[in-house]
């Protein structure tokens, strides 16, 4: 069905039959478009909510309006092009996207990776957490009516992302990770701008949840809503804070240790009812044991290299164009052709801010990939939706979504 400008497609019952209960078609429910326009559901999720009064019967969660298209983009870019591509996928945690990406590359091209790229990677994605964890509880607060929160989470936020900017260039889309190891080295100031930041975060956090742990206003909206059981949770796929919200301890980091995390000592949060207020006490923890993380590999950063030397993956330093005819040859051959995997697949999974971020990729042998799939923890996790809202109140609804901690980058990807 093709619609013209300014005309609006409706629906029948009959259309809906599959998505609502038989009271929806007999006129005895409600039902109720929430989104994409509102502003818990990030301007582009449609929920269609079925309601008895104020209870919830039954929510469909309706996607696509952000339409990105970015893994079919991948398909007509090198391998060192799509780096960016990954930025925007999860845009609140592009550190881990790119950690993701470029570590399936080097599991299909047999690369190593220098100790120090690890150890620099993984503090990076460490405060990625942090900053996306941040995000969370600031419009998470925000969205139950606890407006400080939201400037403290952001102020703190700024100064992780000055890090970024110190070392990438960039704040958000830092496109910082490449194919057996960094961009660059850290700068000079980096060791002691991560130090100021766990001298700092350790009191913050402990701030944020004075505000909140024993707020009568913020119990109410949070114990006992949007419950999902280990059970339910596994069965739908879900992961990250989500699932372990619910006592399943399942962490990719500990699971199927990547990029030197079995170097470092740290904890897995787990709550024990699976609802919105545990789920939100696993995400301050995880804050606590991000900075634990980061303090362990800062101490124990090696000197060397920050890029493997394997000149199949990897251009030539700059200072050699000046004098090496050849190496200007694949300088030049490097960054307009690209460079060739060997024809097979490869899956490899990071624990991102909202669960198993999983990269899929199909070789043909040539310089661009033939498929590539992300597996985007929001997109899996939003599926458990209807069972985290099912018999709650349309108002505890906002607070379900914000405890899920979506972003529809991944969702539309």
């Amino acid at each position: 069905m093709t619609l013209r400008e300014g005309e609006v497609q409706a629906f029948t019952l009959e259309q809906l039959k599959h998505l609502v209960s038989e009271r929806a078609l007999r006129g005895e429910t409600i039902l109720l478009n929430m989104g994409p326009q509102h502003p818990s559901t990030h301007g582009v999720l449609r929920l269609l909510v079925e309601l008895d009064g104020e209870t919830i019967v039954s929510v469909v969660p309706d996607i696509g309006y952000l339409h990105t298209g970015i893994e079919k983009h991948c398909e007509s870019r090198t391998y060192t092009q799509i780096i960016p591509l990954t930025d925007r996928i999860d845009y609140l945690s592009p550190m881990s996207n790119n950690l993701a990406y470029v570590m399936a590359v080097e599991k299909l091209m047999g690369v190593e990776v220098p100790l120090r790229a690890q150890y620099i990677r993984v503090i990076l994605t460490e405060l990625q957490r942090i900053a996306s964890h941040l995000v969370w509880l600031g419009t998470h607060a925000l969205d139950i009516a606890a407006m400080s929160v939201f400037l403290y989470c952001f102020r703190e936020r700024e100064m992780i992302l000055d890090i970024f900017e110190m070392v990438s260039g960039q704040r958000m889309m830092v496109s910082y990770f490449r194919v057996g190891g960094l961009w660059r080295d850290v700068p000079e100031g980096f060791e002691e701008a991560v130090r100021a930041f766990l001298k700092l975060m350790p009191a913050r956090i402990n701030e944020y949840e004075r505000l909140l742990k024993k707020n009568p206003l913020w119990l109410q909206r949070t114990k006992g809503v949007g419950v999902i059981s280990p059970e339910d949770a596994i069965a739908w796929g879900v992961t990250g804070p989500s699932l372990r919200g619910s006592g399943v301890n399942y962490d990719v980091r500990k699971a199927q240790p990547y990029s030197s995390y079995d170097h470092f000592e740290f904890d897995v949060p787990l709550g024990e009812n699976g609802d919105v207020y545990d789920r939100f006490m696993v995400r301050i923890e995880e804050m606590r044991q991000s900075l634990r993380i980061i303090d362990q590999a800062l101490r124990r950063l090696p000197k060397g290299p920050y890029i493997t030397p394997d000149r199949k993956v990897t251009p030539p330093p700059k200072e050699e164009l000046a004098w090496s005819m050849e190496a200007l040859i694949h300088h030049f051959k490097f960054w307009t052709e690209g460079f060739s995997p060997p024809p097979g697949e490869v899956y490899h999974a990071v624990e991102s801010p909202r669960g198993e971020f999983g990269v899929y990729i199909n070789s043909d042998g040539s310089p661009r990939p033939r498929r590539v799939h992300f597996r985007a923890p929001s997109f899996v996790n939003l599926q458990a939706l209807p069972i985290m809202a099912k018999g709650s109140l349309v108002a505890d609804l906002v607070a379900i979504i914000g405890s899920i901690d979506i972003v529809l980058g991944e969702v539309d990807r």
